[in-house]
């Protein structure tokens, strides 16, 4: 199979290609395999073998079995399988698991910047001034502003938040009150705003508040993942961006850049507000005692 450029995309689909062919010792092979996918990209073919209990040539013969002309041919597909994101390794195990498959030869920080800077290189390629804008002015003329993201996103909730209240607006972080979010959200209608952040398959309380947000006449913006599973109903303002390939790090600089680019432009066009608030939010820490400050 080496060589060749039609080998199939996922193990799954080598195994049921030659399902009649594999023996019990592979079967439990395949189950160490896919039950580990750090060791099963790293470790060689003895290592597999002992940790699966059988003889130690028997991922050589699975290998053989399955296509490959040896185990260090097998275990390269399962690499390149890893780090391209297959379907055999879909969970958060897997997605760290190829990060440390590619960060081997160039060293760890160097690969975890590598894949920042090549995801904010292609956020520049592929966002403009005019989907900045577009954000902007939405939070410009809102009467109060709900940030809500979980997971991963919660901390940038939180920050959006934060900067948006330093900068004179009523921005609520609904990460934060999710039990009190009916008590949050009390009066939510015409010249509200909810900023939704969904990073990957977005959860059922995104969805929600936006169906909510819909009904109620709010205006929704929302910040995704390039390739995400699409939010209903559809914000009125979507920036969707990716935040790496498949095993580069999923980290939150892309959405944290544009969520800085929008407060930042924000600045920009509201009339020296967010500037004034700013600068009376530092005169008033100024009076308090340090503790507080």
């Amino acid at each position: 199979m080496t060589g060749q450029n039609d080998s199939p995309f996922s193990l799954d689909d080598l195994v049921s290609r030659n399902a009649a062919r594999l023996t019990e010792a592979d079967t439990r092979l395949l189950d160490v395999l896919l039950g580990d996918p750090v060791r099963a990209a790293l470790e060689n073919g003895r290592e597999i073998s002992d940790r699966a209990g059988v003889h130690p040539a028997s991922a050589l013969r699975l290998a053989r079995r399955l296509g490959f002309d040896g185990y260090p041919a097998f275990r390269n597909f399962l690499r390149s399988n890893l780090a391209q994101g297959g379907q055999d390794f879909g969970t958060a195990s897997a997605r760290m698991a190829a990060r440390l498959v590619q960060a081997e030869e160039g060293g760890l920080l160097g690969s975890v910047i590598d894949g920042e800077t090549a995801a904010l290189e292609a956020l520049r390629a592929t966002l403009g001034d005019d989907d900045i804008r577009g954000f902007s002015e939405v939070l410009r003329d809102a009467r109060r502003i709900f940030v809500l993201g979980l997971g991963h996103a919660a901390s940038l909730s939180a920050l959006i938040a934060l900067r948006l209240g330093r900068s004179g607006y009523e921005a609520t972080d609904l990460a934060a009150r999710l039990p009190q979010m009916a008590l949050a959200l009390s009066g939510l209608g015409p010249g509200d705003v909810i900023w939704l952040l969904s990073f990957r398959a977005p959860h059922q309380a995104v969805l929600s508040l936006g169906a909510l947000a819909r009904e109620r006449g709010a205006t929704v913006l929302a910040l995704t993942d390039a390739g995400a599973p699409p939010l209903r109903p559809a914000p009125d303002r979507l920036i969707a961006a990716s935040r790496g390939r498949a095993g580069e790090t999923q980290s939150l600089t892309v959405p944290m850049t544009v969520a800085n680019a929008v407060i930042l432009d924000l600045a920009g066009i509201d009339g020296g507000r967010s500037l004034q608030a700013l600068e009376d939010h530092r005169k008033f820490r100024a009076t308090l005692p340090d503790p507080w400050q």
